[in-house]
C-alpha cells in the first residue's frame, strides 16, 4: 500500500507540473500576444471592465457595426476602412471578445445591450445612430432600437438571426445550443494550460494532421466539420487572421461564446417582448445567398417592419456577406445614410437584388 501511494503521489505531482507549465505558457503567449497585436482601438470602462472600442471616419450619422457570435472588430475591417472616408463608423468587441475584458454576468442581448449603450456614452459617441448588425447581432441591434428609438436613425442587418429561430425553442435547438454550449466550456478549461494554443501553433508550423486530431480529440469529435465553422475568417486580410488565431486560444473567448449560446433562447426572448419600433426609419436588410427558407422568411419580415424596409438577397455570398461581398454592404449602409438625407450616396450594386421593397 505505501509503495501505491507513492506512485500515486509521483503520478500527481507529475500531472501538477504539466499543469503548471501549461497555465504558465498560457500566460506567456497571452503577453508576447497582446505585445505584438496591441488593441487599434481604445478600452473604455464600462460597469468596472474594459470593452474595446475602434472609431475612424468623420460625419454624422454615426454608423455603429455590431458582430456576429464569435466576432470582433475585425469582422468590419473592410466595411470600416470604405466607409470611414465619408463617415464616422464606430465597431466595438463585446466583453470576453476581441481586445475587451471578460464579464462573469449571462451574455444576453439586454445586458449586451445596455453595455453597448453604456460604452457608447462613456467614449462620448453621440447619436443618432445608424446600427449594423451581422447574425446574432441582429438580435442586439433590434433590441437596441427598441430600448432607445430616439438614438437609431436606421438599421442595416446582415444576414441576421431571428427571434423566432430561439424562441419557441424546439428539442432538436435545445440539444444544439446545449451541446454547443458544453464544447466552448470544455474549450475554456483546455485554454488556461494553454493546449488551443499549442494546436495552434502545430497548425502555423505544417502540421496540420496533428492539428486536427488535436481538435478532433478535443472536442470528442464534435468539430469533425471545424474548418466549415472557422472557414469565412480565412477571408481577412493576412494579418487580421493572425491575430483571429490569437483570439480563438484565449478562455475568455470561449466562456463568451459559451454564455452567449446558453442565452440565445432568453435572448431571442427579450427581443420578443420588447417589440420593434422601426416605422418610418430606412431598414436594409441583407441575406445571404444560401440562407434557408425560414431564415430567409423571417428576415422578409423584419425588412416590412418599417414602410422603408428593404430586403437585398447577395449572390454569391455566404453567411459572412462582409466578408464575401463589402462593397454590397457598404453601399446598402450609404444607401439609408442617404434616405436620411445625409451623405449623397444612393444605393446601387450589381451583387444584390431587392425582394422587398
Amino acid at each position: 500500500m505505501p509503495h501505491l501511494l507513492e506512485i500515486a503521489g509521483i503520478f500527481l505531482g507529475v500531472i501538477a507540473a504539466f499543469g503548471g507549465i501549461g497555465v504558465a505558457y498560457q500566460a506567456f503567449g497571452t503577453a508576447a500576444d497582446l505585445r505584438r497585436y496591441p488593441p487599434p482601438g481604445r478600452l473604455v470602462h464600462v460597469g468596472g471592465r474594459r470593452l474595446h472600442i475602434l472609431e475612424s471616419g468623420k460625419g454624422h450619422p454615426t454608423v455603429v457595426c455590431e458582430a456576429g457570435l464569435p466576432g470582433s472588430v475585425l469582422s468590419w475591417s473592410q466595411v470600416q476602412r470604405e466607409l470611414s472616408r465619408v463617415v464616422r463608423v464606430v465597431s466595438y468587441d463585446r466583453a470576453g471578445l476581441g481586445w475587451s475584458e471578460r464579464r462573469s454576468e449571462p451574455r444576453t442581448a439586454e445586458r449586451i445591450v445596455e453595455e453597448l449603450h453604456a460604452l457608447l456614452d462613456g467614449a462620448g459617441i453621440e447619436g443618432p445612430y445608424v446600427l449594423v448588425g451581422h447574425s446574432f447581432g441582429g438580435l442586439t441591434t433590434r433590441l437596441f432600437a427598441s430600448r432607445y428609438p430616439d438614438e437609431v436613425a436606421a438599421l442595416v442587418l446582415v444576414d441576421p438571426v431571428g427571434p423566432g429561430e430561439w424562441a419557441p425553442l424546439s428539442e432538436r435547438e435545445r440539444r444544439r445550443l446545449a451541446g454547443g454550449a458544453k464544447l466552448c466550456r470544455r474549450a475554456a478549461r483546455l485554454a488556461r494550460f494553454g493546449l488551443p494554443r499549442l494546436v495552434a501553433l502545430a497548425a502555423r508550423a505544417g502540421a496540420h494532421t496533428l492539428a486536427r486530431l488535436s481538435v478532433l480529440f478535443m472536442s470528442n469529435g464534435v468539430l469533425a466539420d471545424a474548418g466549415t465553422m472557422i472557414g469565412p475568417l480565412t477571408k481577412l486580410p493576412g494579418r487580421d487572421r493572425a491575430i483571429v488565431s490569437r483570439f480563438w486560444v484565449q478562455p475568455k473567448f470561449y466562456e463568451a461564446m459559451a454564455s452567449q449560446i446558453e442565452a440565445m433562447p432568453e435572448s431571442a426572448a427579450q427581443v420578443l417582448r420588447a417589440g420593434d419600433r422601426l416605422e418610418g426609419k430606412p431598414v436594409v436588410v441583407i441575406s445571404a445567398a444560401n440562407t434557408e427558407p425560414a431564415r430567409l422568411a423571417e428576415q422578409m419580415a423584419i425588412a416590412r417592419l418599417s414602410s422603408q424596409g428593404k430586403l437585398l438577397v447577395a449572390r454569391g455570398s455566404g453567411h459572412w456577406v462582409q466578408l464575401d461581398d463589402p462593397a454590397l454592404v457598404t453601399g446598402a449602409i450609404l444607401g439609408v445614410i442617404a434616405q436620411l438625407g445625409r451623405v449623397p450616396a444612393p444605393f446601387s450594386s450589381d451583387s444584390a437584388h431587392p425582394t422587398v421593397q
